[in-house]
């Protein structure tokens, strides 16, 4: 395939998640947000010079360049590995910024007020990660296993879940009548054991049960 029609697939394709578009880079910390969320999460590519709509502007600058590496090295923590590509179009340079899916552990990357934070990609958007989801990648990692306990708020969960399918970590306090350190616990050790999944928006986060073919994944 040619290379001009390889980018240009990539580009029909529009953002999701493991793509997103920057018309140019102005922010390293902001960028930096995205190359945490593609490393944290199925790994990706980031397309500069294209806008949101799929046009093709250009890179603007080779200063572009250095302040992905500013956001990668500096503003991820740990640092975001990458590879750089670039591209031309009829005269136009898009720079291809491909991140691998992590295999080390969660990166951060400053929020709005500058503190380090754990991004997460979900379909176009790069959004907060809650603790829950942190501590369960933790304890995914650690090479010894976990326990499961089926104790009756676990029970009320699964309950629940088979019967409404999703349900929020408020929801399932109120239900089982347990407080919130506890609740956050019980979600926490399912997520780690891929019993349930988590799922975020921009409003909320809930969770549902992972299909019974995927639970030995």
């Amino acid at each position: 395939m040619p290379y001009t029609n390889k980018i240009l697939q990539y580009i029909t394709e529009g953002e999701h998640v493991e793509q997103d578009f920057k018309f140019e880079i102005s922010d390293s910390k902001k960028i930096a947000r995205s190359l945490a969320a593609f490393a944290n999460t199925q790994g990706g590519r980031l397309l500069v010079g294209v806008k949101d709509n799929g046009n093709i502007s250009g890179v603007r600058s080779e200063e572009e360049f250095y302040m992905i590496e500013a956001a990668a090295h500096m503003y991820c923590k740990p640092p975001v590995p990458f590879q750089a590509k670039e591209w031309d179009v009829n005269g136009k340079t898009v720079l291809e910024i491909k991140i691998a899916k992590s295999d080390y552990k969660l990166h951060k990357a400053p929020d709005n007020d500058g503190k380090f934070k754990v991004y997460v990609r979900v379909n176009d958007q790069n959004l907060l990660a809650n603790a829950i989801y942190i501590n369960a990648q933790k304890q995914k990692k650690r090479p010894e296993g976990k326990a499961f306990l089926l104790s009756e708020p676990v029970k009320k969960l699964l309950d629940l879940l088979n019967n409404e399918e999703t349900v929020t970590a408020g929801k399932f306090k109120r239900l089982a009548e347990i407080n919130s350190r506890t609740a956050n616990r019980i979600l926490t050790d399912l997520v780690a054991m891929n019993i349930i999944r988590i799922h975020f928006t921009d409003k909320l986060t809930y969770y549902s049960l992972v299909p019974t073919s995927e639970n030995d994944k």
